[in-house]
């Protein structure tokens, strides 16, 4: 750069070019030309070579590959595919949104119209950037200081004053133009897809569609008839809601995770033992116990197998205990309030939502699976608390990431910075040009990218510090602080280090030749170099967002995955559970993936005219991705919780901040070249931004949330079958999942089950010679028949059935299919009913549902209910799965009951089912409340 000094004494150049030529450094702009190719040669030739190595695999493992093909029931299975190269494609393209609501939800729908919404803006602008911007930055350009320079560098506004910049105030107002009008037309599209979605007869029948979410509830006002009052305050619907109020289930949700934690400690021990039932270790594994443990140990360890064995049953004795133990003496400040019709409950939340009656919180239930229960508790003050110190961990954060951004925004991102200030680096960069542009074409751009792995999961755990009470609200807000973090820290940050290094380097450069500092200051003209900045970073940006088409690449052949559990099976002994849930279809995350697109979004548009190549590099990504991820949404990705489409409004406000940043950009780049009349005739387009986003909100939110507002026929009372509800069915209610949830069963492969006996042969001496089924961790375990075990407390897993297909509707396996995979008659928790069961029995049910034609392995153990005595619950029964349900009952976690079981005083009777006398009666069986036991509506 110091070579160029003598440009400044160029006759007939303004103090401005002077700048300018100093800082055009012919070698930097050669570096970044090579690291361009270098980087499009890199992505799109090793992005075809995966596309292609899909094509050759995708027919052969269609357990990686359409995994939704294989696990969904007809209702929601996805096309079949052919076996040629590319029979995947007509599929894919033929789809469109109104056939794949039925099959992958509105939330996967509301993405994929997101991506190609994204694709079709930056089509158009990419158009206008090769058509308008490109050719007005090359013949607008300085030809005196142009020269020699290298195209890819003529293609920006830097060498540009006066006129020509008029061209950067028209594209500004067509890009918000563009943007106005895609987002209106999609604005209306999701309104019609989330109406369609609220008419459409599962929303209709599920519970958590007419039940509202009341938290904040005072101390006096903690019992049903107090909820009742509350919600009689606010409006009238004419029907009367049930209601309930949340119990304090104490400390079970961490001794059930600590279970299931020791639960697949055994597994692995035992995985790993048994991996050569032939030729077993001569020594049995060992472990140190914990500080609690008083038993003997040899060097400071004892027996794995049974200090975890022991573990377990303590565990599942404790949660027993607890379980029976919960009444409602201790209620809890949330609760819920379920009407017999959708229209009621929505028409109560909105009278509400401006509103907090009795100081309460109303608004419409989540699904039962997408609430984060501990999170329910918490006070007002609480959760004020905890989002403070979620944003100062947040700040704390990005001021950490700062120093490391700093250095790849100075030196990493434009290897020539480096080269200045280490002379020895800088005669190896000129010696090795090409392979330096390489390096600074990949290894910038990759390790910016690496973030990206870490971030999204330290910020859901940050959220859920925070108070947030559901799954889609923590998403939400996911989404919403990595956007933030990537926007300030990733592209602000990156910058402005950027242009204070040039700056500063600038100055140095003024000072070495006889100028003091202020006059330094003077002629270095701070804006100029910010704009010139910002046009000589923008190739890393370019070259960041050609990677990103290898990472589209990367998801499409899912190598991650095949590379994980290649080596998990190959070098270590994974255990039957872990086998399964390989095979389970993988979740979406939509925060992570909502964050990418809308970054790339938010950079392209910043640097739109300043590099308007980079238009052109975006509208080839989402081209590519939106086709590749239709295809991943179908055959590959699961939703885990459905959330009905609610990240649209999050995703809507982000990109109206995205096209004001780089309104803001713009308008920096023709103050430090033009004129204020160019500034001015920008400023519009923010108040138009405003004014357009004001109208959305007013005309469609409301809309999108609430199924009715206001009057309503008597028809709108009925359920979309025309059938009232059955007055025992409508006080259906949801209950804490530790309440009930099954506690899992060690799994054991089918090779080592002769052996089985042999491992645990001294302690089933030691206790009688009682068989080990009647002990607290048994369960009816599954030979290779499907005929249950009673000798051993595992459940012995065949080689052939160590697959999600299998287990997709066991409540411990259900959560990895996601809601789409959910069967609604198989997924309510046990109660105990009039007309439940016609012979008066409680079946366990199968794993695979009625429509799943795989065998599948049984839990046949049943109880007469005549028998069944609340405080000697068989521990098999605790441990099989829920039968069969009603279909109007919701996805999971549901409470059910029967009529309304409340007393005058508004208060359960967790026993009432037992009357005095200690004899049960037909009747008394319909008094279950709310208690372990739930199930149908």
């Amino acid at each position: 750069m110091s070579a160029t000094i003598h440009s400044r004494q160029d006759d007939g150049l303004s103090p401005s070019e002077q700048v300018l030529k100093l800082m055009s450094n012919p070698f930097q702009a050669s570096l970044q030309t090579n690291a361009f190719w270098a980087s499009l040669a890199t992505s799109l030739g090793v992005s075809a070579g995966l596309a292609l190595l899909f094509c050759f695999i995708r027919p052969r493992h269609a357990l990686v590959y359409a995994p939704r093909l294989k696990n969904s029931d007809k209702e929601h299975a996805p096309p079949p595919l052919g076996k040629g190269l590319f029979s995947w494609i007509k599929p894919v393209s033929k789809a469109n949104d109104e056939f794949l609501m039925d099959k992958i939800g509105l939330d996967a729908v509301l993405f994929l119209r997101f991506t190609r919404m994204l694709r079709n803006i930056f089509l158009i602008l990419g158009l206008l950037g090769i058509c308008v911007m490109i050719p007005v930055n090359i013949t607008m350009s300085n030809k005196s200081i142009t020269e020699g320079l290298s195209a890819f560098s003529i293609m920006t506004p830097l060498y540009i004053w006066g006129r020509g910049l008029w061209a950067q105030v028209v594209v500004a107002w067509l890009i918000d133009l563009v943007v106005i009008y895609f987002l209106w037309h999609n604005y209306r599209r999701v309104h019609r897809l989330r109406r369609a979605y609220l008419e459409s007869p599962d929303y209709q029948k599920s519970l958590h569609a007419r039940t509202l979410l009341i938290r904040d509830i005072s101390p006096k006002d903690r019992t049903n008839e107090g909820l009742a009052r509350i919600l009689n305050e606010t409006t009238s619907t004419g029907t009367a809601a049930k209601t309930t109020i949340g119990r304090n289930v104490k400390v079970l949700p961490e001794l059930i995770e600590e279970h299931e934690e020791a639960v697949r400690e055994l597994e692995s021990i035992l995985a790993k033992y048994m991996k050569n039932p032939d030729r077993l270790p001569p020594n049995r594994p060992l472990m140190k116990p914990s500080g609690k443990y008083k038993g003997q140990t040899t060097g400071g360890k004892v027996d794995a197998i049974d200090l975890l064995t022991d573990r377990i049953r303590r565990l599942e004795n404790e949660i027993s205990d607890i379980r029976e133990r919960i009444d409602n003496r201790d209620p809890m400040p949330y609760g819920f309030a379920s009407w017999d019709s959708v229209a009621d409950a929505h028409k109560v939340a909105f009278a509400c939502r401006s509103k907090r009656p009795g100081h309460t919180k109303i608004r419409l239930a989540p699904r039962p699976n997408d609430l984060i229960w501990d999170n329910l508790k918490l006070s007002r003050s609480s959760r004020k608390r905890k989002r403070f110190m979620n944003a100062v961990w947040i700040t704390v954060l990005t001021i950490l990431w700062t120093p490391i951004n700093a250095g790849i925004a100075v030196f990493l991102s434009n290897l020539s910075n480096l080269g200045l200030v280490w002379k020895d680096f800088d005669t190896q960069l000129k010696a090795h040009k090409t392979w330096w542009a390489v390096v600074q074409g990949i290894a910038a751009p990759a390790l910016t990218s690496l973030v990206y792995l870490v971030l999204p999961s330290v910020f859901r755990r940050l959220q859920i510090r925070a108070g947030d009470v559901t799954k889609t609200d923590r998403e939400r807000h996911v989404l919403r602080n990595l956007y933030s973090f990537f926007t300030l820290n990733n592209l602000i940050v990156f910058s402005i280090f950027s242009a204070v290094w040039q700056y500063v380097t600038i100055v140095i450069d003024f000072n070495d030749h006889g100028d003091d500092t202020w006059t330094a200051l003077r002629k270095g003209n701070f804006f100029l170099i910010v704009t010139t900045t910002l046009c000589q970073v923008s190739p890393f940006w370019v070259t960041w967002l050609l990677q990103r088409n290898l990472g589209a690449a990367i998801d499409l052949a899912q190598l991650w995955q095949l590379a994980y559990v290649w080596f998990a099976r190959t070098f270590m002994a994974p255990t039957p559970r872990q086998n399964i849930e390989w095979t389970a279809p993988p979740s979406f995350e939509y925060a992570s993936y909502y964050n990418y697109f809308l970054f790339y979004t938010t950079v392209a548009l910043c640097y739109s005219t300043l590099q308007p190549i980079i238009l052109v590099v975006t509208a080839l990504y989402f081209v590519i991705d939106a086709f590749m991820k239709k295809y991943l949404l179908m055959y590959v990705f699961v939703t885990k919780t459905e959330s009905g489409g609610q990240f649209w409004v999050t995703i809507f406000n982000r990109i109206i901040f995205a096209v004001m940043l780089s309104n803001f950009v713009i308008g920096v780049v023709v103050k430090a070249r033009g004129e204020w009349s160019m500034v001015i005739a920008i400023a519009p387009l923010f108040i138009i931004m405003v004014l357009f986003k004001w109208y959305c909100m007013k005309t469609f939110d409301l809309d999108l949330k609430y199924y009715v507002r206001q009057g309503m026929h008597d028809m709108e009372r009925l359920p979309t079958d025309g059938k009232a509800h059955r007055v025992e069915k409508i006080s259906s209610k949801f209950g804490h999942p530790a309440l009930y949830k099954p506690l899992i069963t060690p799994m054991v492969h089918a090779r080592a089950k002769n052996i089985l006996a042999e491992i645990y042969r001294g302690r089933l001496n030691s206790e009688g010679g009682q068989s080990m089924a009647v002990s607290d961790i048994a369960m009816q375990p599954m030979s290779q028949s499907g005929a249950p075990d009673q000798d051993l407390p595992f459940e012995v897993v065949p080689e052939a059935q160590q697959d999600f297909s299998y287990y997709k509707n066991r409540s411990d396996f259900k959560e990895e299919g996601g809601d789409m995979f959910t069967d609604s008659r198989s997924t309510t928790p046990v109660s105990f009913m009039a007309g439940g069961a016609k012979d008066g029995l409680l079946s366990g049910s199968t794993p695979g549902s009625s429509r799943d034609t795989s065998p599948a392995p049984q839990h046949p153990r049943a109880i007469a209910r005549k028998d069944y005595n609340h405080s000697h619950v068989p521990p098999q029964f605790l441990r099989s799965q829920p039968p069969t349900s009603d279909p109007y009952d919701d996805r999971a976690n549901l409470l059910a009951g029967v009529g309304d079981i409340r007393p005058t005083n508004g208060e359960f009777m967790p026993n009432a089912y037992r009357d005095t006398s200690g004899t049960n009666t037909p009747g008394d069986e319909l008094n279950s409340g709310y208690d372990y036991f739930r199930g149908r509506k």
